[in-house]
């Protein structure tokens, strides 16, 4: 599978179906969090970037496929920033004609100001936009966007989107220790919130390889503040260890590289997600996307993540992470 990926077991969204409709590391912020390391270079403009119809036909296989049940979620998410493709409306529309179950989008909310954006997004039942940030200082340090987008442009974007939308508006924060986990960059935060007023508040933690290794995920005081400041709509979204299923047959080597691309996961969390194969099968597959240069070892708090070679992290030095 190219574009498919899942169901991923998560605590917003069920069993959700990922969509993934972008090459690796496709956009225009590069947050100091994420998990995919480094954006460079930032991506700014829409556009095909994969086939609609290729990414549809194998969407179509996998619900074809599916046991009644099984995905509680359809959810366009992946590699980056899924508004930069310009046919997502359309995609958006065609998984709504394939099957009842819901659609959502995971977004970083940033070209909700345009109109053509909002009208695409309006086919999905839920949206996850993010807001780290109540001021533009904080914004830049934790999302680092290209230079055209502010945090007034964003919070302006969800606004208008709020207006027009009948559907769900989740909004997530990445709380990260020591930066917007403090009261009165929670207060920022809140302020915004009650403008926008989304239907749910989603709090998320860095626990994987992030960017920038200095970002730590809040400790449980900074949690219970954010939940008092942010009100009763706040929820804790901490991620499930295992963050993806392994679906049908396939070559192990290309399923495990699949895998870690979108979600660093340690080896034995791999063997505890794909049942089909043996430890040493696993073992071995993964000596071999070394041996192939495909996949790298990243380390966090002493526990040790496989990733994709492309993904850019930087160890305490700021010297790159080969």
């Amino acid at each position: 599978m190219n574009y498919v990926f899942g169901p991923v077991p998560s605590r917003r969204l069920g069993f959700s179906l990922g969509i993934d409709p972008l090459p690796f590391k496709t956009c225009n912020w590069n947050c100091i969090y994420c998990q995919l390391g480094r954006t460079s270079p930032l991506t700014l403009e829409r556009g095909e970037y994969v086939s609609r119809q290729d990414l549809i036909a194998e969407v179509s296989q996998v619900l074809t496929a599916s046991p009644p049940g099984e995905i509680d979620w359809v959810t366009f998410v992946g590699s980056g920033e899924p508004t930069l493709h310009s046919g997502l409306g359309w995609m958006i529309r065609q998984v709504k004609a394939l099957t009842d179950i819901p659609v959502a989008v995971i977004t970083n909310g940033s070209l909700l100001y345009l109109p053509e954006v909002r009208d695409e997004l309006s086919a999905a039942d839920a949206i996850l936009p993010t807001l780290d940030s109540g001021n533009s200082n904080l914004y830049k340090q934790i999302n680092r966007a290209a230079p055209r987008f502010s945090l007034d442009r964003l919070v302006e974007g969800i606004d208008l989107f709020r207006r027009m939308y009948s559907g769900k508006i989740w909004i997530e924060v990445m709380l990260i220790k020591g930066m917007n986990d403090t009261s009165e960059a929670l207060h920022e935060i809140a302020h915004l919130m009650k403008r926008l007023k989304p239907d749910g508040i989603h709090i998320t933690l860095p626990i994987r390889p992030p960017a920038e290794v200095e970002v730590q995920p809040s400790d449980e005081s900074g949690i219970l503040r954010a939940k008092d400041i942010l009100g009763e709509i706040t929820h804790v979204s901490i991620p499930i260890t295992i963050e993806a299923q392994a679906m049908g047959d396939g070559d192990l080597g290309e399923r495990i590289l699949n895998i870690v691309t979108r979600h660093p996961m340690q080896e034995n969390e791999l063997q505890t997600l794909l049942t089909n194969w043996s430890a040493q099968q696993i073992h071995e597959s993964i000596e071999e996307l070394y041996d192939h240069n495909l996949i790298k070892m990243v380390e966090l708090d002493g526990t040790n993540f496989l990733s994709s070679k492309a993904a850019k992290y930087h160890d305490k030095t700021g010297q790159p992470v080969e």
